[in-house]
């Protein structure tokens, strides 16, 4: 007994181990994009009033902006959220006191900006296990080898971006969810304890990101269902006590978020909320059967040659149908069996009130979220966890079909109908193969992540960078037109990238950036005529210009004794455009 349990605590740490690999492995290998840049600007202590915005300064100061500071607290970082961004402040208070920690961050300030995220991910795993207890305690440990070779998992981890907290809050919701399940339905008891541990972690949820309100809300109606559900008439003795315990807890994570609601109701109003676009037609449906796909395997398609991104959209199609064969099976013979029927109930429900919301976000609001794969995160931990006990019991439900051959439906595994034969060891033996195809697949998905070739940063800074250092040996002038906070996020992650490729071949030192806002009153053409000319007898100038069309562009600037003149066949667009002009 004691060897078994041994075996078995060893695999989980293995899982987590592993896990823990994937997720800190080339931790600086991508580039920041616009929004981990909206990170490190807060965690750091910083906000967009400290950035040298309407001045030209030198390409090699921009490290200069990602500096910490020790002294601000987290109340004038919630302050800074509150008036520059839209999100709520506990995320990054938490940011700012682990760097703290790792000061001085050095040249590995991004790999430590994304350590913290990284190590939330792990813990996801430990706490998916815990999850999933109430299945078995085998899967739970294939909850956690599942989520610790999940692509999808790997990608938010190494997101400098508040992803991975709420997803282990949300994990934690639901195994608080769980026990109150089993106490209610199994024990026939209410915990006040546990209701209050579950109210704690969501109150603390809603300070971390908005959408954990989704979450929140699919818990909730996920128990009023139990307790009027028609398997579950034995509550009635207590059921007095669960909606006390209930409205309890909601009041109280409600009274806990009213020093923020305001802050919430005018963030919602703001321009930043609007870059999603509206809903075409049924395209969410198929965008979210994709974003369930990328749970499970990623294999390079962005940007790769047609055949490569044919074969590797096949074999994802291939895999894909098989692991939902698997899991339609496994979920089957879970609904059936008396021990695990309201556990998965508690799971399929959740994960439905999710969709649903999602759903009514995208054609009541006019918000596609689906389109973005990170929003998931809400109901990730649910599908893990349902995969994992699916893949469990996936091969026996099979087998038990294949021996039956009537059409009947039978809920009993296959080891009770057959417990003589070697039926029921030839069919672990082949869910064990299933299982180590699935981690296998997962763990190849999860390199190409690590290695950029999967989920790929959005606007390319590091593409974006190669272009504009076209010629190397002549000096840089690179323009961001900003319209917004967020396109001055975007332009640091343009600058880092050039500064990088600047650096190595040492002409950074005659490089310039500069942030000019665009607008009606004074467009950023009238502000590049008005610079001095550099004491230089050309130059290379790049115009960001997000939300100006090529035409726009003007063929000629004139810089105080530099003519600049447009270079037509040097025209980008990443999401954003760039144009490139020549200046003697």
């Amino acid at each position: 007994m004691k060897k078994r349990v041994c075996i078995h605590y060893l695999i989980l740490i293995g899982a987590i181990a592993l896990g823990a690999i994937l997720r800190f492995w080339h931790l600086d290998l991508k580039p920041l994009w616009m929004d981990e840049v909206i990170t490190a600007i807060f965690s750091l202590g910083k906000s967009y009033n400290d950035l040298p915005l309407g001045v030209v300064f030198p390409l090699e100061r921009v490290q200069e902006i990602f500096t910490f500071q020790p002294k601000v607290s987290c109340a004038e970082i919630a302050e800074n959220i509150a008036r520059q961004s839209t999100h709520p402040p506990l995320f990054f208070c938490s940011m700012h006191a682990w760097l703290g920690w790792l000061s001085p961050l050095g040249q590995e300030w991004v790999e430590k900006l994304r350590s913290l995220p990284a190590l939330f991910g792990v813990g996801a795993i430990a706490a998916i296990y815990a999850v999933n207890l109430a299945f078995s305690k085998t899967s739970g440990l294939t909850a956690a080898a599942v989520m610790a070779v999940s692509p999808f998992a790997v990608y938010l981890s190494q997101e400098a971006r508040h992803y991975t907290l709420p997803m282990l809050l949300i994990t934690l919701g639901l195994l608080g969810l769980m026990q109150i399940q089993q106490d209610i339905f199994l024990k026939q008891k209410v915990r006040f304890f546990v209701w209050f541990s579950w109210a704690i972690i969501n109150s603390i949820a809603l300070y971390v990101h908005y959408f954990c309100v989704l979450a929140f809300l699919a818990q909730i109606a996920t128990l009023i269902l139990l307790i009027y559900y028609p398997a579950t008439k034995s509550i009635k003795q207590i059921k007095r006590q669960i909606w006390f315990a209930l409205i309890l807890s909601i009041s109280a994570v409600a009274i806990s978020f009213i020093p923020w609601l305001m802050v919430t109701l005018s963030h919602f109003h703001r321009s930043e909320t609007d870059w999603l676009n509206s809903p075409a037609h049924i395209a969410p449906f198929y965008q979210t059967l994709i974003n369930w796909v990328l749970m499970v395997i990623s294999l390079p398609v962005e940007n790769q040659p047609l055949p490569i991104a044919i074969i590797s959209g096949l074999l994802m199609l291939i895999f894909a149908i098989w692991v939902g064969r698997q899991i339609f099976l496994g979920l089957r013979v879970l609904w059936g069996t008396p021990k695990t029927h309201l556990a998965t109930l508690t799971l399929l429900s959740f994960s439905g009130w999710v969709l649903l919301e999602f759903f009514a976000i995208v054609y009541f609001l006019n918000k596609d979220i689906t389109i973005v794969p990170r929003y998931n995160f809400v109901y990730y931990p649910s599908f893990c966890a349902l995969i994992a006990a699916s893949l469990n019991k996936s091969q026996n439900s099979s087998w038990k079909v294949w021996r039956d051959g009537t059409g009947n439906r039978h809920t009993s595994s296959l080891k009770l109908l057959h417990p003589r034969t070697g039926l029921a060891q030839l069919s672990a033996k082949l869910k064990s193969k299933n299982l180590l195809i699935f981690f296998l697949v997962g763990v190849i998905s999860s390199i190409f992540v690590v290695s950029n070739l999967v989920f790929e940063k959005p606007f390319k800074p590091e593409q974006v960078a190669r272009n504009i250092n076209q010629n190397p040996a002549v000096p840089l002038m690179v323009v961001m037109a900003y319209r917004d906070y967020q396109d001055v996020a975007l332009g640091l992650s343009f600058a880092l990238e050039v500064e990088k490729v600047r650096k190595i071949i040492k002409s950074e030192k005659l490089d310039k950036f500069a942030f000019f806002k665009n607008s009606q009153e004074l467009s950023v053409w009238q502000q590049l005529s008005q610079l001095p000319a550099p004491a230089i007898s050309q130059m290379n100038l790049w115009v960001i210009a997000p939300g100006i069309k090529r035409r726009d562009y003007p063929p000629q600037i004139a810089m105080s004794r530099f003519n600049c003149t447009i270079d037509s066949r040097q025209h980008y667009r990443i999401g954003v455009p760039y144009q490139l002009y020549r200046c003697m």
